[in-house]
Parts: structure tokens; C-alpha cells; sequence
């Protein structure tokens, strides 16, 4: 773990005071929640498999130190727990019979629902991590499932974040793998932000970009490793995840750690891909097929000159909004996702007058952005290759997708968010859909994905 990166992010963070990530730093949990939080009592809240695993020796520990402490709040560890809204309010119902500090044990799911319902309490809270499965733990917002449709709904990250190595190098295979697909979901995240900055969209501020992106080849190069259970494989894996999320906590926004690859992971969660698994598919490895599927996108983008575009004949040929929203209902026709695709399209959608203005601007900006995105990505088939190394799915069969949903996710995800991504710059410069046939042709990208030793 390189501390000094952690200090210097740390130092912009508007939340999170203390991370300790290191072997045996379970034995700090008394000492690191004291500081942050001084006298208060403490509730741990863990579910009942993360009880077993770190939770009982965080109570002991707290207790030993003196610590006054509520009974801590386990959840069931079976079903695997889901990140809803109704545990939120669970949650939040047994909080208010106390003014303890929440300590939560567990990884993702657990670390959303303790950080929402902290904030509806109007207290902070502490994160005890037990998998480097996601970059949310020093992430602002929690990602919920509420209203029928995944979302991020507004809360501050925890004062706090600890996690032992020995306990995360233990934690499920498939777990350290997921954790590893979010975080190498960040290279094609980083080439949708540098075509945002590059058309006046979304700017980059160049020292948020440099948490998540200056370490990322070092953070990501050692998969194989990582899945041997190297320690020293983890902790770069836990660094990356850390300072993702400080990066977007910083930011106050996904954006410096989301991009398309995200995309295709909300709108997989929304209408439930794999839920009904046990245990359900995780985020990250929706991410990490989404990633290559991006990877690959982008490649045929950069094929073209865009910098000859017509643009003219684009504007001439450019739907107005009345139509876009009726490709939209058709598309999500039947899903509870598609009031929020309208209203997400409509958000980012511009007339053909600030079309011309944006597409002026692609033309003179492509020799450069089309530099700057080149050296950002890695190649579709080397990120397959590290995600498979780690032990992720990669293919759309392997995440129980058919082929002809995949495909169809690549239009589709460009309809779900507002966040202006490679989708966007395709489907306003003509080439999305022919981009997309040439990824399924016969000898397109997709034509030959099957599962390892298919």
C-alpha cells in the first residue's frame, strides 16, 4: 500500500479522514474509530457471513478497548443480502433506537445500505471492508435499488475505512474477481472522460483524473497473482479500488471511475440479469464484460476518420426529439427501466443546431482525442485476457446473456444514462449501429467469443 498516495488523496477528500489497509489491521479498529469519533458508543452491523469472518472480532475488540457498544445488527447471510431500499429502512428503523456510530462489516451491498442508512440517521459511520469486491467503500453515494431502477442516491462516504489483508486475501475467488473487473473497468471509464473533456461535455480536472488513472497499469497488471492469492497482488488491487473511490468522493460524481462499461452494468442490474443466482452476478463482473464490449467499440471508432465527417448531412438527418423518445419506448418497451431511459435521453439530448456546434468541434478536436484515446485504452483482447488471468466472465453467454440482447445492449445502455460516452460520440457522428454490426460479423470481434475451453 502506497501510503503517500493515500495521505495526498485524503487531503481533498471531503469525508473520508483515516484508511488503514494493511495485515493484522483489525488490531486498529478500536484506535481508528476513537479517533474519528472520539467518546461515541459503537453498533457494528455486519450480515451473518461477514460476522463470522470480521465482525465478532470488531465487537471483541471495541469491547476490550473499553468501547461502549450497542448489540451489534446482523443481517441473514442467506439469502445473499441485496442492496434495496427496503434493508435501507430495516436498517435505519433499529438505528433510531440509539445514537451509536455504525460500524459496517462486510464489502459492497453491506457498505451501501450501512452508508445510506447512517446518513438518514444524521450520523457518520466507519467501514470495516472484508472483500476487494468494488470501488464504492470510500466512494460518496450509495448504489440502491429503489423506485424499480438502480440508482445512486446522495449520501457521504464513511469517516473511515479499514481492512486487514489477511482477511481480504481470504475472502471468496469470486469476490477479489469482481473487485479486479471494476477496477480495470477505469481504462475504457478514462477514454469516455477524455472524449467528454475533449467536446466541452464534462472537463477533467487534471488531479482527480490522476488518482484513479496514474497507477492503474500498476494496479491491474498482476491478475494472475491476484488469483493465486498473492498478498502483494491484493494490496494493489485494494489501493486502486481506495483511491477510485476517494477520486469520485472528491469529484462528488462516478464520473472519474463510470463510463459506457457502466452502462451495460445498470441496465443488466435494473432488469435483474442474474439475480435470481446464487449468489447473484456480481457488478463487477457485469462491468468487466462490459469493458471489453467498450474495448471493442471503441476500436472500430477510432478506425474511421472523424475528423472528415459530413457534417452537414448529419444535422440534415438528425431526429428530433419526438422521435428519439419513441425509439427509446420501443427499445424498453415492457422494461420498468424505460420511464428512466426517457428521461435520461432526454437530458442529454441537443437540437441539430448544438448538434452542428459539437460535431465542428469532433472534426478539429479527432487527430488529437483520437491520440489521447489510443494511448488510454488497452486492446479489447488484452483486457479479456487480464479478466479471464483473474478468474472473470468475459463473454455475454458466460453472464447468461444471448448474443442478440448483447447486441442489442450497445444501443440500449447509449439510452440509459445522461453521462456522454463513446455510445454518444457514435451514435451522433452515424456509426453506432455500423460499428456494432462489424463487432457481429462473421469475422467481427464477437463472432468467435466463447467460454473458456469452448
Amino acid at each position: 500500500m502506497n501510503d503517500e498516495r493515500i495521505r495526498a488523496a485524503l487531503q481533498d477528500a471531503t469525508d473520508t479522514e483515516q484508511v488503514v489497509i494493511g495485515e493484522g489491521a483489525l488490531a486498529s479498529v478500536a484506535d481508528v474509530f476513537e479517533a474519528c469519533f472520539g467518546g461515541r458508543r459503537a453498533v457494528v452491523v455486519a450480515d451473518g457471513n461477514t460476522f463470522a469472518v470480521a465482525g465478532e472480532e470488531v465487537q471483541r475488540r471495541l469491547e476490550s478497548a473499553g468501547r461502549e457498544t450497542e448489540e451489534p445488527y446482523v443481517f441473514p447471510g442467506r439469502p445473499t443480502l441485496y442492496a434495496g431500499y427496503d434493508n435501507i429502512k430495516i436498517l435505519v428503523e433499529s438505528l433510531r433506537a440509539h445514537d451509536a456510530v455504525p460500524v459496517a462489516v462486510g464489502s459492497g451491498t453491506l457498505n451501501d445500505i450501512v452508508k445510506r442508512a447512517a446518513h438518514e440517521c444524521e450520523r457518520p459511520y466507519m467501514c470495516v471492508g472484508t472483500a476487494a469486491s468494488m470501488d464504492g467503500y470510500t466512494a460518496f453515494g450509495a448504489s440502491i435499488e429503489k423506485d424499480n431502477k438502480k440508482q445512486t442516491l446522495t449520501c457521504p462516504a464513511p469517516r473511515a475505512v479499514l481492512g486487514d489483508l489477511g482477511v481480504l486475501v481470504s475472502a471468496p475467488d469470486r469476490m477479489t474477481a469482481s473487485g479486479y473487473a471494476d477496477l480495470l473497468g477505469k481504462v475504457t471509464a478514462g477514454a469516455d472522460w477524455l472524449v467528454a473533456d475533449a467536446l466541452g461535455v464534462e472537463p477533467i480536472p487534471e488531479k482527480i483524473w490522476s488518482l484513479v488513472q496514474d497507477s492503474l497499469g500498476e494496479w491491474t497488471g498482476r491478475p494472475a497473482e491476484l488469483r493465486a492469492g498473492d498478498q502483494g497482488a491484493m494490496d494493489g488491487l485494494i489501493e486502486g479500488l481506495v483511491m477510485s473511490g476517494l477520486a469520485m468522493q472528491t469529484h462528488q460524481s462516478s464520473r472519474p471511475a463510470s463510463g459506457a462499461e457502466h452502462q451495460f452494468s445498470h441496465l443488466w442490474e435494473g432488469e435483474g440479469l442474474g439475480r435470481d443466482l446464487d449468489p447473484p452476478l456480481s457488478h463487477g463482473f457485469k462491468v468487466g464484460v462490459g469493458s471489453v464490449a467498450i474495448a471493442a467499440l471503441f476500436e472500430r471508432v477510432l478506425q474511421r476518420d472523424l475528423g472528415g465527417l459530413d457534417v452537414d448531412a448529419l444535422c440534415a438527418d438528425w431526429p428530433a426529439w419526438d422521435e428519439v423518445e419513441r425509439n427509446v419506448r420501443n427499445a424498453y418497451s415492457g422494461s420498468k427501466l424505460e420511464e428512466a431511459a426517457v428521461s435520461e435521453t432526454r437530458a442529454k439530448y441537443v437540437d441539430a443546431e448544438k448538434l452542428r456546434e459539437r460535431l465542428e468541434k469532433l472534426r478539429e478536436a479527432w487527430p488529437e482525442l483520437s491520440g489521447k484515446v489510443e494511448a488510454q485504452l488497452m486492446p479489447a483482447g488484452e483486457l479479456r485476457d487480464r479478466l479471464r488471468a483473474a478468474g472473470c466472465p468475459t463473454s455475454p453467454e458466460e453472464i447468461g446473456l444471448s448474443p442478440e440482447a448483447f447486441r442489442a445492449t450497445y444501443r440500449r445502455a447509449q439510452m440509459l444514462r445522461k453521462r456522454y460516452t463513446v455510445l454518444d460520440l457514435a451514435n451522433e457522428a452515424g456509426v453506432l449501429d455500423e460499428c456494432v454490426g462489424e463487432l457481429f460479423a462473421p469475422d467481427g470481434f464477437w463472432a468467435g467469443e466463447k467460454k473458456p475451453g469452448g
